[in-house]
């Protein structure tokens, strides 16, 4: 009876574990299906971030951003090597050390000074006062080989494996670069709205630019025609011409000047079709404004006289 309640409790263990895994493998999909749609979006919504900072940049003169293609950068040179003996495999990387030991006529053996006269001793341990032919470090004899010592290897030379980079959290990672969106977001409304201003008198409003530029224009024309009354007062210009140039040439040289000046700096970077330039205002303005100068001038001359 034991073992038959010792069974059924495992089955039911092992259908509890079953249901649990099945539950965890579809929390699992279901989270990898938001973060592949979330992926997704991210990846349309910077596409046309990217397709609209091309068009701002088009319009203030910028060609279109590409991705350089340029040579990849050199791997790091590896360590200098000997040539064996008799062209056989590469000995140890060639440095200050090898240089130390082809010194003794390639044998890479330590130096050794002579105890005294007619000793042939080593130097060292075997030197010392009172300890006569003990020799500390034995001699390689002829034909032998000497062990080398192990070496340090650093990462650059591959002996250490590099450490293998932190696992990222790929909702923690879609989230930043929301975040980022958003901000690219923020800031291209405000380089649209900057566009949008044109550079001459970007605080007034398109009517107000539109008549100062005219009036501005009609001034000049203005100065100009009280030029000409001054040059036709001593000769220089008869009445007939002065009198096409006040009712006909510098009121329409006025106007087309503020016509030209509206559409080279009136107009903003970005705007969708043709802006106002309002012609008939400007019209009205420059024709009106040089006849009536040309009257007021004329009363002021006659009172001041």
């Amino acid at each position: 009876m034991s073992t038959f309640d010792e069974y059924a409790a495992l089955a039911r263990q092992l259908a509890e574990q079953r249901r649990a895994g099945e539950r965890g493998a579809a929390a699992d999909a279901d989270r990898r299906r938001n973060l592949h749609a979330a992926a997704d979006y991210l990846q349309h919504r910077l596409t046309a971030q990217g397709q609209r900072l091309d068009q701002l940049g088009q319009a203030i003169g910028i060609p279109a951003s590409s991705v350089p293609t340029g040579p990849a950068p050199a791997p790091p040179a590896a360590p200098e090597t000997a040539p064996g003996p008799h062209g056989g495999a590469p000995q140890a990387p060639v440095g200050p050390g090898a240089a130390a030991s082809a010194g003794d006529g390639g044998r890479g053996e330590a130096p050794f000074v002579d105890a005294g006269p007619g000793e042939g001793e080593p130097a060292g341990a075997a030197g010392a006062p009172g300890r006569p032919g003990a020799g500390a470090y034995p001699q390689v004899g002829v034909g032998e080989t000497r062990l080398a010592l192990p070496t340090a290897v650093g990462p650059a030379a591959g002996g250490v494996p590099a450490p293998r980079p932190a696992e990222v959290d790929p909702t923690v990672e879609l989230e930043l670069t929301r975040r980022y969106a958003d901000e690219s977001d923020r800031h291209g409304q405000q380089t649209e709205l900057l566009a949008q201003r044109p550079a001459l008198l970007p605080d007034w409003s398109p009517v107000a630019r539109a008549v100062g530029v005219y009036a501005g224009c009609a001034a000049v024309g203005a100065i100009l025609m009280m030029i000409m009354v001054l040059a036709s007062g001593v000769g220089l210009v008869d009445g007939f011409t002065l009198g096409a140039w006040i009712c006909a040439g510098l009121p329409a040289l006025s106007f087309f000047a503020g016509y030209l000046v509206l559409g080279r700096w009136g107009r903003p970077a970005m705007v969708a079709g043709t802006p106002p330039r309002y012609v008939h205002l400007g019209f009205l303005i420059c024709f009106a404004a040089v006849p009536v100068a040309y009257v007021a001038f004329l009363l002021l001359f006659r009172v001041l006289r």
